[in-house]
């Protein structure tokens, strides 16, 4: 019975929306990531897109003014991993905060002998657990270009990879999924990408993805992506994990 009501409802608020099919055209036009997919996978990630805009709430920082067409830009790109998974795979938060630029929040360090130190990080996203998604414009407007980069999958892959907790490269899995084989396929391609990069080895994959699992998954959710076949050709075991877990096979289209 509340499937039924829930589907009812989400059909309900699809119908009713007022996107134009001119601000449809220019935010897919605007995002060569979405070219190649289906006609059908374009028509659901629309009624993604819907969903996700009546759920969650925008909201701009340092004087920003986010448009309608600023947030279809960023629901489109942010429901693409979600695409064969479903909206509830963004439940139990609301926020997303654009700033115009990059940001530099302030946060205390520890270092190797306990002492604590004041820092400022310039980032162009983040997530927080439990919290709001924050995105940089700067960063976010041509986020897919198809070149491996894109902040907004990244912080969305940490909001899937937080469901189950603090961000740790372990998202909650299907239930057909082994988590053993999981840890021990990401674990060995961690240990081998942190030796790649400190031997100066081009993978084609942002060094940044080494500094822990957590973001060497959210930057492989990148890569996955946008140029999916560089994943399939240095970890191609991985590459069969990222598919078995967003129900996606980028290289197949």
């Amino acid at each position: 019975m509340f499937d039924r009501i829930r589907n009812w409802w989400r059909k309900r608020i699809i119908k009713r929306s007022r996107i134009s099919e001119d601000q449809w055209s220019r935010a897919f036009s605007a995002v060569p990531l979405l070219d190649r997919l289906p006609d059908d996978d374009k028509r659901r990630l629309r009624e993604l897109a819907i969903l996700f805009l009546h759920q969650k709430s925008f909201s701009g920082a340092h004087g920003l003014d986010v448009s309608e067409d600023m947030s279809l830009l960023i629901a489109l790109q942010a429901c693409l991993p979600i695409l064969n998974l479903g909206i509830e795979w963004y439940r139990n938060w609301v926020s997303i905060i654009v700033y115009p630029a990059g940001f530099a929040p302030e946060r205390t360090v520890v270092d190797e002998y306990g002492l604590a130190h004041r820092m400022k990080q310039p980032l162009s996203g983040e997530a927080w657990l439990r919290g709001p998604v924050i995105l940089s414009w700067a960063a976010t407007e041509n986020a897919g270009n198809l070149d491996g980069s894109n902040v907004v999958i990244h912080e969305f892959v940490h909001k899937l990879d937080m469901l189950n907790g603090a961000a740790n490269g372990f998202p909650p899995l299907h239930i057909e999924m082994d988590p053993g084989s999981w840890s021990r396929i990401f674990t060995e391609a961690f240990d081998d990408f942190q030796q790649k990069i400190q031997h100066g080895v081009d993978t084609g994959i942002n060094s940044y993805a080494a500094t822990s699992p957590a973001e060497f998954i959210a930057v492989l959710g990148e890569v996955f992506f946008e140029r999916p076949e560089i994943i399939l050709r240095q970890y191609p075991d991985v590459y069969g994990k990222l598919k078995s877990f967003f129900l996606q096979d980028p290289v197949g289209r």
